[in-house]
């Protein structure tokens, strides 16, 4: 097998974790805290990459000079994180995946304004048919609702969270100062567990861990594991073979990926109108999955160091 078609296999299975954490994240989200339950995922999760860490090189001398870029990165993720599993206690799993899509699009806009980075018109395109179909599938193919923008809460909440994550991806390489990509992805994850765990601590002691129903330890293992650490191994096997526009252009797959995992949790199938939403998610990521490396010149959208949903 080819290094690129190793990577794009990379990229197909980081989008079905990814998708998991939105259907496991929605049966969890109303049985704790969000910020408890996050909390305990970041300290887990940096648990896996310190270990993965130190299991390798090592952490280089001089990697945690200026430790206050790794609680600014892990605030903003942290942001991202809690705010998804505060909107899946109302927004549909479907409906949460399509808010993420619109993450390129202003993790565009962010680039520009951080980093001055251009979209390429092919990039430009795609990314206004991805929103467009997310719109289509948030809005539930209701014209209606759209003129009158009813929007759930739940979609509401998860946007800034997703708006929080747009922010974070060109804050990375604004921020890096040549660490490995492993030891800068520790680092913002101890950086979010400890503002976690400051910010919700009374959460965190206020919760029955033992009594806890058994979908939350399998989300909370899940998310922690699955959908942040072998997520970030998968992402940057990837992101060696593939220009970085075709990394990024896999998050149009994850409301695909949703409804398969909606469907093998015995929760239905969207209605026909809002499959044709996903439909032009999914137009919008075999457009940026065309050769030439024109789309190449999009590199700050790539999530750089950081981990799935």
């Amino acid at each position: 097998m080819s290094p690129s078609r190793q990577g794009h296999l990379a990229m197909l299975v980081f989008s079905a974790l990814v998708a998991g954490s939105f259907s496991l994240g929605g049966l969890a989200a109303n049985e704790i805290s969000p910020l408890a339950l996050n909390a305990a995922r970041f300290a887990l999760a940096a648990g896996v990459i310190a270990a993965v860490v130190f299991a390798g090189a090592g952490v280089p001398r001089g990697s945690f000079q200026a430790p206050w870029r790794y609680l600014v990165l892990g605030g903003f993720f942290a942001i991202y994180f809690v705010l998804m599993f505060e909107g899946l206690k109302t927004a549909p799993p479907v409906s949460a995946a399509a808010v993420f899509t619109l993450t390129p699009v202003m993790a565009g806009g962010f680039g520009w304004v951080l980093l001055r980075q251009i979209t390429t018109p092919r990039m430009a395109l795609a990314l206004a048919i991805g929103a467009a179909g997310a719109l289509w599938v948030i809005f539930r193919a209701d014209i209606g609702a759209l003129r009158a923008f009813e929007v759930g809460t739940g979609e509401v909440i998860y946007f800034v969270g997703c708006a929080s994550h747009a922010l974070y991806t060109p804050l990375v390489r604004k921020l890096n100062r040549g660490e490995p990509a492993v030891v800068f992805t520790l680092g913002t994850l101890v950086g979010g567990a400890v503002l976690l765990t400051l910010y919700g601590w009374s959460e965190l002691v206020a919760v029955d861990w033992m009594a806890l129903p058994m979908i939350v330890w399998v989300t909370l293992i899940y998310v922690a594991v699955f959908a942040s650490a072998c997520t970030f191994v998968l992402l940057q096997f990837a992101a060696m073979r593939l220009p970085s526009a075709k990394v990024m252009a896999y998050t149009y797959l994850t409301p695909s990926w949703v409804i398969l995992w909606e469907m093998s949790l015995g929760h239905g199938v969207p209605p026909v109108l809002v499959l044709g939403g996903v439909g032009l998610t999914v137009l919008a990521l075999w457009l940026l999955l065309q050769d030439g490396e024109d789309a190449a010149g999009a590199a700050g959208l790539r999530r750089i160091g950081g981990a799935g949903p």
